[in-house]
């Protein structure tokens, strides 16, 4: 997947996913997904989508520092 950010292309493709969250099934209109990716030089992105009903009712691309990254993950372990 190709998403543009603030003028800068993500290629999902090309990144390494760090750790994936969801909840609910496919089709919950209450569920949602959470990805963190990182890319080769470092640069982490949390990629966020969800149903109608949940936290994340539109995708959205957030960039986050190496220690923003680590927290996350840490609190999503």
């Amino acid at each position: 997947m190709q998403k543009t950010f603030k003028g800068k292309v993500y290629d999902t493709d090309a990144m390494a996913v760090v750790k994936k969250v969801t909840s609910g099934a496919f089709g919950d209109p209450a569920g949602y997904e959470e990805t963190l990716y990182v890319a080769e030089n470092g640069t982490y992105f949390l990629y966020t989508n969800g149903g109608e009903q949940s936290k994340y009712p539109a995708e959205k691309l957030t960039n986050l520092s190496k220690a923003k990254a680590q927290a996350w993950e840490q609190e999503n372990a």
